[in-house]
């Protein structure tokens, strides 16, 4: 008897899921030496110090469109946050300062200041104690555009403040103004202070060409004719929230209304994409309501606006109440077909609670932020699309965390990062999203979701760090989780288990041996709970066990040769597994396990037994599975099978081509006509494909006619 060695996943694998993998934030920086992350240094990223605290910033804005420059004034109410103090320092990148003023009533009494172009150091009018508030007015211009990279600014995609074809000469590309402000680039518009600790309300009041529209944080109030060509929009948000979440945006953008419960949902886009707007976003509402409940925190923001801006320097960011997306949500109902970002929408409507509600206290702690809105597109895809979609998402992730080898060094909550960008990575998304699932299937669904809305409850409008995670989920389940928190969210790497199971004939005992292969001198020796089901004779027994050895063997009576020994039946640990099985095992878990990862496994595996017959017939069997993942996976099996074996399931392609309800499916399906039915007529086929929906399918159709 023939066996096969399962390694999942192998970069093969990886690769394979990462081609569909979208990525709601990327940060692209400029070369840098950071001489901090040096063999033998040290280096320590905590919580910043708070010497001020800012209650509310008002700003009354202007734009110089020619220059780039902002025109602004700024309000600040604040006070000392803890110790008395008689200096406020507010971050201020690049600006020329006008005046500095303490207001007083109706009065402006100038203030000593320092300014050295990136702190402004403002010496009020007396010593102030944290119960005693203070309002500081500055006159000031920022010029984004003079921001020098490696100097003034770490990369081009950190200026804050962007102008999109700010003189009008390119005529595909309209005029567009909008802000960019995580990690600390608000700085760059206004002067504030750079912490995500630092939570404030806010005011801006925006004056814009009469032909554009605005959009900020919270309600529009009233809007102003200045009688000069321009408006004035008043923008006011009364609930609190970090700095870095500020932002503005001005263009010529059609706004579609939507509604959720008594809110407005509006969807900002180009004039040319309106038509399709609903279409795209048009799931927000649902979104919305799946997240409330789930959570049992209503969305606490005044509205939910979604804008597609040009030029973006990341996918998508979820500023409080107005989130920007970048200029791939500009789609045509072709478009949708093939990539419909509903991930990337899911993802920064999650931040609205997991992020904007309660923020991660530093940077160092950022999965909190991003692993949770990871996660929140697993949940949406789980309630919406069902679970093996989920899976789907879920395996993509867990692909592109171990395919990126470069990071299995990076503990998850990390203190010790050389540039603050670098956090929005594969750890703090990706990985972190899969031990959020792992911890769900810990603690189960109710009192993992009970955990939850303590944690937002109870740190709303605030920050919060990985301990207070912790805390509420120990607080909830009665157990401690030091051991999950301190193996997963505290340290670098994951399990790498080799998993062999042996039946003894006549002591009637099948008995599953794991071994944990990763390098306990850099990754910790892992505690994992998991079940194992046992298949036989047409019924399955599942065992839970707890992994918490280098080596371990569990054995359990069994009646016969099990069909199959399923490990980690749930599909949840978050691991390098090998695993040796037979043809017929693989064949077995196909037809009978009941999960996604269960069937892709086997259908892996499959596809690596080219030769063999019965691997062939579950392969084009699987050809037809729920799964258009599986489905389109197993396609592959068409390359190694005989010109007979071919023709015998030719019907069955023309019909993925021409029917298949997905179209990267059909889009495989026309390849496949092309490449390896050439001497069939498949111009009629051809035909319809040529004028699907889905430029894939078409662009497949093109291709596959020209050879």
């Amino acid at each position: 008897m023939m066996k096969y060695k399962l390694i999942l996943c192998c970069p093969l694998v990886a690769a394979f899921f990462l081609l569909s993998c979208s990525a709601p934030k990327m940060v692209n920086l400029d070369p840098v030496t950071v001489t901090e992350n040096m063999p033998g240094s040290t280096v320590y990223r905590g919580s910043y110090s708070r010497t001020n605290d800012i209650i509310n910033t008002r700003l009354d804005l202007s734009f110089d469109w020619d220059s780039a420059y902002v025109h602004g004034k700024a309000t600040i109410l604040a006070k000392p946050y803890f110790y008395a103090t008689d200096q406020l320092l507010l971050n201020a990148n690049g600006f020329r300062i006008n005046t500095v003023s303490l207001v007083n009533s109706y009065d402006k009494k100038p203030l000593r200041y320092s300014y050295d172009g990136k702190i402004l150091s403002v010496t009020l009018d007396k010593v102030y104690k944290r119960d005693q508030n203070y309002t500081v007015f500055i006159d000031y211009v920022a010029m984004p555009n003079k921001l020098k990279v490696g100097e003034d600014i770490s990369s081009s995609g950190d200026r804050g403040i962007y102008f999109v074809n700010k003189d009008g000469k390119d005529k595909n590309k309209p005029r567009q103004i909008w802000t960019q402000g995580e990690t600390e680039c608000n700085s760059n518009w206004f002067p504030t202070i750079n912490d995500p600790q630092e939570k404030m309300t806010q005011e801006l009041n925006i004056t814009v060409p009469n032909e554009f529209v605005s959009l900020s944080n919270g309600s529009l109030e009233f809007s102003s004719m200045n009688g000069d060509g321009t408006r004035t929009d008043s923008w006011r948000q009364e609930q609190a929230h970090s700095t870095y979440l500020t932002m503005l945006a001005i263009g010529n953008f059609t706004i579609t209304k939507d509604k959720w419960r008594d809110k407005e949902v509006s969807y900002y886009t180009e004039p040319a994409y309106a038509s399709t707007a609903r279409l795209v976003f048009g799931n927000t509402p649902e979104m919305m309501e799946f997240f409330s409940v789930k959570l049992g925190v209503d969305y606490p923001w005044d509205k939910y606006s979604q804008i597609v801006v040009r030029d973006f320097v990341s996918g998508a960011m979820e500023n409080t109440s107005a989130t920007v997306l970048y200029e791939g949500l500009n789609m045509s109902e072709g478009q949708y077909l093939d990539q419909n970002h509903e991930d990337i929408i899911a993802h920064e409507l999650f931040h609205h609670w997991f992020g904007d509600l309660v923020t991660a206290e530093s940077w160092a702690n950022l999965p909190l932020n991003e692993s949770f809105a990871t996660y929140g597109e697993y949940l949406w895809d789980e309630f919406k699309h069902g679970r093996d979609q989920a899976d789907f998402k879920g395996l993509q992730d867990l692909s592109a965390y171990i395919s990126n080898k470069s990071k299995e060094d990076e503990d998850v909550i990390r203190f010790n990062y050389a540039d603050r960008e670098h956090m929005f990575d594969e750890i703090s998304y990706q990985k972190g999203g899969r031990i959020l699932h792992m911890l769900r299937k810990t603690v189960g669904d109710e009192a993992f979701f009970k955990a939850l809305h303590l944690y937002l409850t109870r740190n709303a409008y605030k920050t919060a760090e990985i301990h207070d995670l912790r805390l509420v989920f120990e607080e909830v389940t009665g157990t401690d989780l030091n051991w999950f928190f301190k193996q997963w969210f505290l340290a670098s790497g994951h399990p790498v288990l080799n998993i062999q199971n042996n039946f003894d004939p006549e002591k009637k005992e099948v008995s599953i041996t794991i071994r944990q292969n990763q390098d306990l001198s850099k990754t910790p020796l892992y505690r994992i709970p998991m079940a194992i089901d046992i298949y036989l004779n047409g019924k399955v027994e599942r065992k839970e066990i707890v992994l918490d050895k280098q080596k371990q063997s569990f054995i359990f009576p069994v009646a016969g040769l099990p069909d199959l020994v399923n490990v980690d039946a749930e599909k949840y640990i978050l691991a390098e597994k090998s695993e040796v099985k037979t043809l017929q095992q693989y064949v077995f878990q196909y037809g009978h396990a009941p999960l996604f990862m269960d069937r892709m496994e086997a259908v892996i595996m499959l596809l690596q037994m080219k030769d063999e017959n019965l691997s062939k017939r579950t392969l084009i069997a699987a050809m037809k599975d729920k799964s258009w993942a599986i489905r389109n996976t197993a396609l592959s099996v068409i390359e190694h099978l005989s010109n007979e074996e071919r023709t015998s399931v030719y019907g069955e392609i023309k019909e993925l081509a021409l029917k298949d309800s997905v179209s990267q499916v059909r889009a495989s399906a026309v390849e496949i006509l092309g490449k390896y039915y050439r001497s069939m007529d498949n111009r009629g086929v051809f035909a319809i494909t040529a004028n699907d929906k889905s430029p894939a399918v078409k662009k497949a159709t093109s291709d596959a006619s020209e050879k």
